[in-house]
């Protein structure tokens, strides 16, 4: 049986596209080249389904959420803070999985944070 390799692109409506690219580039460090093709390190990936009344995604209008792997969620969320990012007061931790925080782009869009454990 065919099985899928892993994660092929992720794709945003955007009010702004040039704006919202900048803001991934410049705040999360995502510089993606021509068509947007990035190369990411090699990292666990997570694939999972959440009921539709989850508050998890933030908005309930916000059918996806990206997570991105990072080496130090303190850091990143600092560096994001001092940026002016809607970061999230709260962060978690997931014993064996790794700690979460989550900062909201410019259009409205919670992004996850994760560091591995």
């Amino acid at each position: 049986m065919e099985h899928v390799l892993g994660i092929g692109g992720y794709f945003l409506r955007a009010a702004d596209p040039v704006a919202l690219t900048a803001w991934y580039r410049e705040c999360l460090g995502l510089d993606a080249g021509e068509n947007g093709l990035w190369q990411q390190e090699p990292g666990p990936t997570v694939f999972a389904t959440f009921e539709p009344e989850t508050d998890y995604f933030g908005s309930r209008t916000q059918g996806t959420m990206l997570n991105f792997r990072v080496r130090d969620l303190d850091a990143m969320l600092a560096q994001l803070g001092a940026a002016g990012a809607d970061v999230a007061a709260e962060t978690e931790d997931m014993v064996g999985v790794g700690r979460f925080g989550w900062v909201t782009d410019p259009e409205g869009n919670r992004i996850e944070l994760w560091q591995p454990a």
